[in-house]
């Protein structure tokens, strides 16, 4: 009878696990396409992962294929696929100055963009190889260059709205992360994006809220974007602090006697976290992203037993910065030292989740690239100093002939 029930318990979790994939492939027929192809609007801020799903496709077509266009109807139109639609990159090789050619995915139909940078703003659209369209994007992904940063503790506030008569822009904001850690104190951030309220949209731009769109959509008419640019996006940091939720032990004697023995020989002054180990060159640059963390998500980061608090290094908090922390939750080491050496703790939506060790090793030859940022650097300081030695120069020079100029008259 055992037999019998164990028998009947695994065919209902297949029929019950058929059902759900059933289910799940049936999305895009209860989902029509939309006769006329609108834009939904989509705003982010740079150095952020964000992903595109493709809400709707005929039954019968298997891959889909994505393409990018600034503008509708350009000529220009970069083809985002391998024609089979199983394009994945790893996200631990994605750069910031990479062309989007490299920092894509498609998974299950939608596009992964990783570290969007303000190049990548424009039209998304979803389709086939024939060139046939199902859904489309107007992704706005605005800039972190100057971005305005206010911490709550310090008494800062946000920028006050802007209003004239065709428009008024203002600052939305995501609601409030959890906080980044536990059992200490931790952070919470609250990012605000530009958006711009008018009656003048372009009608083919589907919106939430009715006449309400991101600053940089391409829904604003040309006679109102420049003040949209004037406006810079937000984020608000604050303290916090929350308890961690306390684990279930096992009551005496239940414990098996594996996980005795496998904690034998820990350090209990580590965490308990999947860790990954690496080694970098001295003088290279580093960056880290924590494991499964989104934009939205609370991330925070700690080196050993110091807390890296984003009220220090968050990044543009001081002009000159080696270690710091980016807007989309990535830990940034430029210049790579000695002293970097150590483990490096992720926190994600208040828990510690992962560690990365990092190792440091001297690098003997080591030859500088064009696009080095050190070589660009070197070469605007070298280029900027030559200018202003070339100007100073000149002026002197000006100076001393209008000096003999006006000095001869007089002696004659």
């Amino acid at each position: 009878m055992r037999l019998l029930g164990a028998a009947i318990l695994l065919c209902l979790v297949g029929v019950l696990h058929a059902f759900a994939i059933e289910e799940k492939g049936d999305v895009f027929k209860r989902m029509a396409c939309p006769a006329f192809l609108m834009f939904d609007n989509a705003a982010y801020l740079a150095d952020m992962t964000f992903e595109l799903p493709c809400h709707c496709k005929p039954e019968e077509v298997s891959s889909v294929i994505w393409y990018f266009q600034k503008n509708v109807g350009s000529h220009e139109t970069t083809v985002l696929t391998d024609f089979a639609g199983t394009v994945v990159v790893d996200s631990g090789h994605i750069h910031t100055g990479s062309n989007v050619l490299k920092r894509f995915s498609i998974r299950m139909f939608s596009l992964i963009v990783f570290r969007a940078q303000v190049t990548d703003s424009g039209h998304y659209l979803c389709g086939t190889k024939k060139g046939d369209f199902f859904y489309g994007y107007d992704v706005d992904v605005q800039p972190t260059k100057h971005i305005t940063v206010a911490f709550v503790d310090r008494g800062q506030h946000v920028q006050d709205d802007y209003t004239r008569k065709l428009f008024s822009l203002f600052t939305t904001f995501w609601d409030w992360t959890r906080c980044d850690r536990c059992g200490v104190r931790g952070e919470q951030r609250r990012i605000g994006l530009c958006y711009i309220q008018s009656t003048r949209l372009h009608p083919r731009y589907r919106t939430t809220v009715p006449n309400v769109t991101s600053c940089g959509s391409r829904a604003v008419p040309a006679n109102i974007q420049h003040p949209g640019h004037l406006r810079r996006p937000e984020v608000a940091i604050r303290s916090c602090l929350t308890p961690c939720l306390k684990e279930e032990v096992p009551e005496e004697g239940v414990q098996a006697i594996s996980n005795v023995i496998s904690k034998l020989g820990e350090k209990p002054w580590l965490p308990r976290v999947p860790t990954q180990f690496h080694q970098q060159p001295t003088g290279s640059g580093l960056i880290i992203a924590c494991p499964g963390a989104r934009p939205e998500h609370a991330v925070a980061w700690d080196k050993d037993s110091i807390r890296l608090y984003r009220s220090r290094y968050l990044v543009g908090v001081n002009k000159s910065m080696r270690v710091f922390i980016d807007h989309g939750n990535h830990l940034h080491i430029q210049r790579v030292r000695v002293s970097d050496r150590g483990t490096y703790f992720c926190w994600r939506e208040g828990e510690m989740v992962a560690g990365f060790r990092l190792s440091v090793i001297y690098q003997h030859q080591r030859r500088r690239k064009l696009d080095d940022p050190e070589t660009l650097y070197a070469v605007k300081t070298i280029g900027m100093s030559y200018v202003l030695i070339s100007i100073i120069f000149i002026v002197i020079h000006v100076c001393r002939c209008c000096w003999q100029v006006f000095r001869c008259p007089a002696r004659t």
